[in-house]
């Protein structure tokens, strides 16, 4: 029988439960200690690849109890402890040549995923910044498609200095295959494409359904752009005190204090009671 008192935090990684440095603050793993031993459960929510959250989860020694991996802005939810997705679903395979193309046109970066690598026509200034965090191994390929066995969970379209160009491409994917997909900015950089059904939003909402737990014991916590319908989903909505302007407006709760100096610590312990 499932508990309904149990509670689950949703965490975006970068800028939210990270440092500045990628690691997690003695006060703030105590918090997530205490949250999960109270037999509450734990979910990373981020726009990185599940193998990506993966390689945090196991780097930063975590190891909760009742563990989930939200990947690809919602577009995978992967349980820890079982090992296996409990959900899935990708860009639908004839829109990635379509993507592809336009960026091309408009001369900008982009890349998808297969099960074990990046996939991407173009290597460069704006890959190399990408992977300065992500460490999955990179496929350089002429035929993004014919790597793919599966639709991919998202695609990601990097520009590093122009941002008129990079607006000018939204704008065209947008009229492209805008009712197909959904845009959206991870940070002033990358633009997330990924399936209108996905969403870190829908990602909350579908994994408390699958646990039994009420909407107003899930928590989310975050910073940027991708996070707000995560943070409107969750019956409690957290925005760090760095997070911009927008996501701060739709939270019920702004940390006193940002990322690099436990901002979440003191939510995530009141969160037990």
């Amino acid at each position: 029988m499932k508990r309904t008192d149990r509670k689950i935090f949703f965490f975006d990684l970068d800028g939210t439960l990270l440092t500045s440095k990628k690691d997690i603050s003695p006060k703030t793993m105590d918090a997530l200690k205490k949250f999960t031993q109270a037999g509450n459960y734990f979910c990373i929510n981020t726009g990185r690849a599940i193998d990506s959250a993966k390689a945090v989860y196991r780097g930063l020694e975590l190891n909760f109890k009742g563990s989930f991996l939200c990947g690809c802005n919602g577009a995978e939810i992967y349980s820890v402890d079982e090992d296996e997705y409990v959900y899935r679903t990708g860009v639908p395979l004839e829109l990635v040549p379509i993507i592809m193309d336009i960026a091309n046109k408009y001369d900008m970066h982009c890349h998808t995923y297969n099960d074990t690598h990046i996939v991407s026509s173009m290597n460069g200034e704006c890959m190399e910044y990408y992977r300065r965090v992500i460490k999955t191994p990179l496929l350089i390929t002429d035929d993004v498609v014919k790597e793919l066995t599966s639709p991919p969970p998202k695609m990601i379209a990097i520009e590093l200095h122009d941002t008129s160009k990079q607006e000018k491409f939204y704008k065209a994917l947008e009229d492209a295959v805008g009712d197909k997909i959904t845009l959206l900015y991870s940070n002033p950089y990358y633009l997330e494409i990924f399936p209108k059904e996905a969403g870190k939003g829908n990602a909350v909402k579908r994994l408390a359904e699958i646990l039994g737990i009420p909407v107003e014991n899930t928590y989310a916590a975050g910073d940027q752009e991708n996070d707000i319908s995560m943070l409107e989903a969750a019956g409690v909505g957290v925005a760090m005190l760095n997070a911009t302007d927008a996501v701060k407006r739709v939270c019920d709760i702004v940390t006193d204090e940002d990322n690099d100096h436990d901002g979440l610590a003191d939510v995530i312990l009141r969160a037990i009671r």
